[in-house]
C-alpha cells in the first residue's frame, strides 16, 4: 500500500508558493485539489470497497499505474527504496490534485544496469513486462477509461518494457493509454539547480530530494562523489548504461554512484520535486482530455 507523506507535499506547496501560507490548504494550492485536503478528489484503489472500486474505475478520468524500484542500490548513502519513495510521493499529489483512481504499486522490476548489485530484480524482462501487462489489463476490464503508467525508472531503462505495455494495450483494447517516466517530468530548470558537472544516479539532485522526502535514511558522512564513466567519443545511437563490478570493465563502478551526491541540499530537493510534481500535474491534466473511443 502506498504510504502517506503530507509533510513533504508541503514543503512543496512553500516552494511553489514562494512562502508560506496559513491551515491546510497549502497543499492544494500547490496541486490544485481545492480547499479541504482532507477529501481529495482522488482515491487509492487499495482503500476502497469493490462496490466504490467499480463506480470508482468506471468514472475517473484516469486510472494510474505506478511502477517504482522497492529495493535497487542507490548508492552507499541512499536507501534502496528511493525511486518506490519518490512515486508515492507523486501518487498522492496525483490524489490530491485530480479524480484519479491510483492502483497498488508494482515494486519490482527489470533494471539490469544495476544486476550486480543487492536489491530485488525480476531478471527478465518478457517476465516483467507481462507482469505488469495481465495487471494493465485486469484495470481495462474493470472500467478504466485512460490508463497511465508512471515510471519512476528512466525511459530507456525501466520504461522500455513499459513502453511496449502501454503500446499492447492502446492497440489491444483500444484504450488511451500514456507512460510517463522519469525524464519526462525533468526541465531545463533542473539543469540550473545542479553544481555537480556530471552525474545521473544517486548523484546530487537525486540525494536531495531524500533529504526532503525521507532525511533519516540518508547517509550524507557516506556520501562521495561517484566513478566517472569512461566512454568513447559522442556519436548518434542509444548505448545502455552499466554499473559493473568487475574492475576490468570501462563501466567499473565501486560505490554504484554516477555524480556528486555530497552536493545535495534539502533546498535543491524541494525546487526539484515542485517542478516534477507540476509537470507530473500538467501531463495527467492534459492526458485527462484525451479522446475515448465511441
Amino acid at each position: 500500500m502506498l504510504r502517506r507523506l503530507r509533510a513533504p507535499i508541503v514543503l512543496i506547496a512553500l516552494v511553489c508558493l514562494g512562502g508560506p501560507r496559513h491551515g491546510s490548504a497549502q497543499a492544494s494550492q500547490v496541486t490544485g485539489s481545492g480547499s479541504d485536503e482532507r477529501v481529495p478528489p482522488g482515491a487509492f484503489l487499495g482503500e476502497l470497497t469493490w462496490t466504490d472500486a467499480e463506480e470508482r474505475l468506471a468514472s475517473a478520468p484516469l486510472v494510474i499505474l505506478p511502477f517504482g524500484a522497492g529495493a535497487k542500490e542507490h548508492g552507499p548513502h541512499l536507501p534502496m527504496n528511493a525511486d518506490a519513495v519518490v512515486m508515492e510521493f507523486l501518487c498522492q499529489a496525483a490524489v490530491d490534485s485530480l479524480p484519479v483512481v491510483v492502483a497498488p504499486p508494482v515494486l519490482h522490476g527489470w533494471f539490469p544496469a544495476f544486476r550486480g548489485f543487492p536489491g530485488t530484480e525480476v531478471a527478465d524482462p518478457a517476465v516483467f513486462q507481462s507482469y505488469v501487462m495481465e495487471i494493465a489489463q485486469s484495470l481495462v476490464r474493470a472500467g478504466a477509461q485512460r490508463l497511465v503508467i508512471l515510471n519512476t525508472g528512466i525511459e530507456k531503462a525501466t520504461g522500455l518494457p513499459l513502453a511496449m505495455v502501454a503500446r499492447e494495450i492502446r492497440v489491444q483494447t483500444g484504450t488511451p493509454t500514456m507512460l510517463v517516466s522519469w525524464d519526462d517530468l525533468e526541465t531545463a530548470e533542473v539543469e540550473a539547480l545542479q553544481e555537480q558537472n556530471w552525474g545521473g544516479h544517486a548523484d546530487e539532485m537525486e540525494t536531495s530530494i531524500h533529504l526532503v522526502l525521507q532525511p533519516h535514511l540518508v547517509k550524507m558522512e557516506l556520501a562521495r562523489p561517484g566513478e566517472r564513466r569512461v566512454s568513447g567519443p559522442p556519436g548518434p545511437g542509444y548505448r545502455p548504461g552499466l554499473f559493473s563490478r568487475d574492475p576490468g570493465d570501462p563501466a567499473y563502478s565501486e560505490s554504484g554512484v554516477s555524480g556528486d551526491p555530497s552536493l545535495a541540499a534539502p533546498e535543491k530537493g524541494s525546487r526539484l520535486l515542485a517542478i516534477m510534481t507540476r509537470e507530473w500535474i500538467h501531463s495527467l491534466r492534459a492526458f485527462s482530455q484525451e479522446p475515448l473511443r465511441r
